[in-house]
């Protein structure tokens, strides 16, 4: 399936959930599937990859939590939201994730650990607390919840900004 005619599906798939009040579900990316971002494959890079899901309009995939936060904390982000997924990586693989998608908003995040995602590091995200806190504890970092993040936390400038050796 290409993109557009996956896009085209997704869009006719959300307009009908949307108009009967009900919180469309998550999209499974397909191996074509690119970053609304960058155009980078999805299944290219390791960690768990985001979608936001507009009450109009085409869907966003993200093939990094960080870029999907970033997008959605955005100030000129205007589109209205009807749903935000990220991936459960208590259950899936973080090299090769593949469904299990969570709610994006009550997910618990690990900022800061050693593990990386399409752009370096990465959030990992987890549906419950306890195997963040595993993760955290093996692969270092802290664990917050989504209101805890900030936009400084997801900044997309590789770090070149505050890099003052430069």
């Amino acid at each position: 399936m290409t993109l557009r005619v996956m896009r085209a599906s997704a869009l006719a798939l959300l307009l009908a959930a949307c108009s009967q009040g009900v919180v469309p579900q998550a999209i499974e990316p397909t191996d074509t599937t690119t970053c609304s971002l960058d155009d980078m494959l999805l299944a290219d890079f390791p960690g768990p990859k985001g979608e936001i899901l507009y009450e109009q309009g085409a869907p966003d995939f993200f093939c990094d939590t960080v870029e999907m936060i970033a997008a959605y904390l955005q100030p000129e982000q205007q589109r209205r939201v009807a749903a935000i997924y990220t991936q459960d990586m208590g259950q899936a693989a973080w090299d090769k994730p593949r469904g299990h998608w969570i709610d994006a908003k009550s997910a618990f995040y690990v900022v800061g650990s050693r593990k990386t995602g399409s752009m370096g590091p990465t959030l990992g995200t987890f549906l419950r607390e306890s195997d963040a806190q595993a993760f955290a504890q093996e692969n270092g970092g802290r664990v917050l919840r989504f209101d805890q993040i900030t936009l400084d936390m997801v900044s997309l400038d590789g770090g070149v900004v505050k890099d003052g050796k430069m």
